[in-house]
This record gives C-alpha cells, sequence and structure tokens, in this order.
C-alpha cells in the first residue's frame, strides 16, 4: 500500500522569486506597492495587521474600468451606451479577471492566511480577481496611466472581443428588458424564493412580465437565480414579441 494514499494535500506558500512575476507583468511596480498588492486580508490577519490590498484594490477597479471604456468607446463607435455598457461588465468582471491572474502566474504569489491555504484561496476567482485589481492599482501609482494602459489592454483585449460576439448571452436580464421594451411589455421583475442554510442558500427566481411568468431559473445567489430566469425567458419572450 502506498504511503502517499490518503496524504493531505500541502498548501506551498506565497513565491518569493517575484521578478518572474514582475517580467510576465510586462512592468516594474515599486517594491512596497508590490508586496501591499500580493497580501490578502487573511494574511494581515494573521502577521500583524500589515497594510492589506484592499485600497490598492479599489484603485485598481477604477483604473480598470477607465482604461477599458475608453477602448471600447474608441473601438466601437457605432455602438450605443445601452450596448457598450455589458460589454465592459463583462470584460471587467471576476472570470476573465481571475483567468487573466492565472495566465500571468499570479496565483502563485499571493500572501494567503492558513485558513484560505487549506481551503485552496489560490484558485478562488474572487481572490485572483481582486488581487489582480490590487496589482493593477499599484502599476498605476507606479508608472502611471499611460503605462498602465499598455498592460491593462493587452490582456483585456482578448475578453472585449468575446464580449462583443456574445450577443443576448452577454447579460441576460438586459437583452431580456430590451425585448419587453420592444413588444411594449413593461418592466420586468423576478419572484425570488430561497430555501437552505445560511451557508448554502439556494434560490429560485422566476421571470415576471405584465403579470405572467414566463421562464425560471436556480442559482447559489438572487443575482444567479435571476440570470438564469432570464436566460430560460429569452426565447420564447422573443417569439411572442415576434410572432
Amino acid at each position: 500500500m502506498s504511503r502517499s494514499k490518503g496524504r493531505r494535500k500541502v498548501n506551498p506558500p506565497a513565491r518569493t522569486d517575484r521578478e518572474v512575476l514582475l517580467a510576465s507583468w510586462g512592468v516594474d511596480i515599486e517594491e512596497a506597492l508590490l508586496e501591499q498588492a500580493l497580501t490578502h486580508r487573511s494574511w494581515s490577519f494573521e502577521n500583524g495587521n500589515v497594510p492589506t490590498n484592499e485600497r490598492l484594490e479599489l484603485l485598481g477597479d477604477s483604473v480598470l474600468s477607465i482604461i477599458v471604456t475608453d477602448r471600447i468607446y474608441h473601438d466601437y463607435p457605432d455602438m450605443s451606451e445601452a450596448e457598450l455598457v455589458p460589454i465592459r461588465a463583462a470584460a471587467v468582471s471576476e472570470t476573465p479577471l481571475a483567468d487573466i491572474a492565472k495566465t500571468i502566474g499570479l496565483d502563485g504569489f499571493i500572501l494567503l492566511g492558513n485558513g484560505e491555504l487549506v481551503t485552496d484561496g489560490r484558485n478562488k476567482p474572487s481572490i485572483l480577481s481582486d488581487t489582480l485589481e490590487a496589482l493593477i492599482g499599484a502599476t498605476y501609482l507606479t508608472v502611471g496611466l499611460d503605462k498602465t494602459r499598455g498592460v491593462v489592454e493587452k490582456l483585456t483585449a482578448p475578453y472585449i472581443i468575446d464580449a462583443t460576439k456574445a450577443g443576448p448571452a452577454l447579460d441576460w436580464k438586459t437583452s431580456i428588458q430590451m425585448v419587453a421594451n420592444e413588444g411594449k411589455l413593461g418592466d420586468v421583475s423576478y419572484k425570488i424564493e430561497g430555501s437552505g442554510p445560511d451557508h448554502a442558500r439556494h434560490y429560485v427566481a422566476t421571470t415576471m412580465i405584465g403579470g405572467k411568468a414566463w421562464g425560471e431559473g436556480e442559482g447559489t445567489s438572487r443575482a444567479k437565480a435571476e440570470m438564469a430566469a432570464a436566460e430560460a425567458s429569452y426565447e420564447a419572450l422573443t417569439k411572442a414579441v415576434h410572432a
């Protein structure tokens, strides 16, 4: 019988060869800012409450938004605000940001407390995306907007292109409201029912338009359930409006 069978997974500490990360990122960052950008609050709590990356995350979120908004504004001059907003939202959402973080190897450098390490925090999309935003904030403070723009545009470009091709799937809730408006059916609302304990809630949403139920969706949050319900309702509503 192998001695390794049943052995607990070892979660290695954060890498210290940060020059590798910076080479992948493409821009040097001031050392103290880089340290802070990589510091998750769980690490701070276990290490004397050192500064976390949350302030840099806030800054980076704004910098990311202005760069992506500027890019799509100039690249898609014929699109309306209603068309551009979901493209921006998709390009800067948690999933693509976490994917970018993985691509540049950021996950291995995040300073995490033991609690997050044992729950595979390095692979949590929320931690990955938040840390990437903090890295953007640190980059902005070190080299300014123009050089930060070069990094961000290169990394987000594929996701912007994907978002422009997604059609209704880009944002089912926005898409279904647009169809309802076209058919002069009024506003879309969602009837929500929740069940389960606080740590494992489950939601069922029903799309309601003009007093009629059009479809149901499920999810682990209200937002996910509503989005699933909108998706489930889109085809039938579109056929009804265009009949």
